[in-house]
């Protein structure tokens, strides 16, 4: 996996049996790489500008697909295994368009999205069965393609008494809503907005570093409460779901409007503003389309966000001082690793669509049937 932050590969190797609510994850490991600088400075340019090369875009798609079967062979070898071993890979690929609305195109009404890194490349490299391009197959039947998590969210956090939401903050956060004891289509989710994504932005062209460590930045600057007013009214966080978004709206218009509205704010405080957005989306999106229907009686963060302490304190002084209090806690408490869920939950795609059991969920992501996932390609 590796997501809309571009800061890297997470790879998990798992072994999975059984299959919905019976699936279990027996062992996993796994670790993250950062992509080298010349292929990330290649990366961003592709998901960042309005038009790309077609020979540079056919080319980083190949060069993709070499770096993850390098990380899968790392992985394992750094663990003394070897890659003859795996019976199956499921790879996301890199987002570098997700265009989930639907628009005129030579006549005919369609949505589409785009991930790299050639799952039939990586199949030829590794010498093992590949799954890769998860999302068409959803659009195909009229849905958004995303999220996807939510599926694992229902195999591995569903539980028969609790109300339980599921937060994934990646450089955007996605939300699953779990109703106790719920079946597949009683599961709902949808992306929030912003996660890391725009204070990575802001720490990258304000302050040279990559990213906020600790949420430290936030911590040391003062929320400029009319510019989080103004971003909570932007016209993606106040729509209704199902919805998904990407790097192409959220760092470009979205951006662009924050920047409009904030008045010459220091860089602490630019980058304090943009924590408190992503708790306060995630809040008014739990207010708005979640709490008339399900109170939450816990809420499992994952992602990069969760070593992010000033964001996790946002988001309990919201979740934690209503009348109806959110325990908050991360899903490492439950034996999975924040920074790997995604790539994991990948694995379990896989896995499931290597037997024929469809993994989309039409009440997250708005398609007229759930559809078995992703391509399989073999060596």
């Amino acid at each position: 996996m590796s997501g809309t932050s571009l800061d890297g590969v997470d790879v998990v190797i798992a072994k999975i049996e059984g299959h919905g609510r019976d699936l279990r994850i027996a062992s996993c490991y796994g670790d993250t790489y950062p992509f080298p600088s010349e292929l990330c400075d290649i990366l961003n340019a592709a998901a960042n500008q309005e038009e790309i090369g077609v020979a540079a875009l056919s080319q980083l798609n190949v060069r993709l697909a070499y770096e993850y079967a390098q990380k899968v062979r790392h992985t394992m070898k750094a663990n003394g295994d070897e890659v003859r071993e795996l019976d199956l890979v499921g790879c996301h690929g890199q987002t570098i368009r997700h265009l989930p609305d639907k628009v005129l195109v030579a006549d005919e009404e369609i949505s589409s999205t785009l991930q790299i890194g050639d799952p039939a490349t990586m199949a030829q490299l590794l010498g093992v069965p590949v799954i890769g391009d998860f999302r068409l197959a959803d659009m195909a039947c009229g849905g958004q393609g995303a999220p996807l998590v939510p599926y694992f969210d229902y195999v591995v956090f569903t539980h028969d008494t609790e109300s339980r939401g599921c937060l994934n903050i990646g450089g955007v956060a996605n939300l699953t809503i779990l109703p106790p004891n719920a079946q597949p289509d009683q599961v709902y989710g949808f992306d929030t907005g912003p996660g890391n994504m725009i204070i990575d932005v802001l720490c990258r062209r304000t302050l040279g570093v990559p990213y906020d460590e600790g949420g430290r930045i936030a911590k040391s600057g003062t929320v400029h409460e009319f510019l989080l007013a103004e971003s909570l009214r932007d016209p993606f966080i106040v729509s209704s779901p199902p919805k998904s978004t990407g790097r192409e709206y959220l760092s470009h218009a979205f951006l662009q409007r924050f920047l409009d509205h904030s008045k010459q704010l220091s860089p602490e405080d630019l980058i304090a503003t943009a924590t408190a957005l992503t708790a306060a989306s995630v809040w008014q999106s739990y207010e708005s389309f979640i709490q008339p229907h399900h109170s939450l009686d816990r809420l499992i963060v994952s992602g990069g966000g969760v070593h992010n302490q000033t964001l996790l304190e946002m988001l309990r002084d919201y979740f934690m001082n209503k009348l109806f209090p959110v325990h908050i806690e991360s899903s490492n408490t439950y034996g999975i690793d924040a920074d790997g869920k995604e790539a994991l939950c990948f694995a379990v795609l896989a896995h499931e669509t290597a037997d024929g059991i469809p993994t989309s969920i039409p009440s997250v992501t708005g398609a007229t049937r759930a559809a078995v996932l992703g391509k399989l390609c073999v060596p």
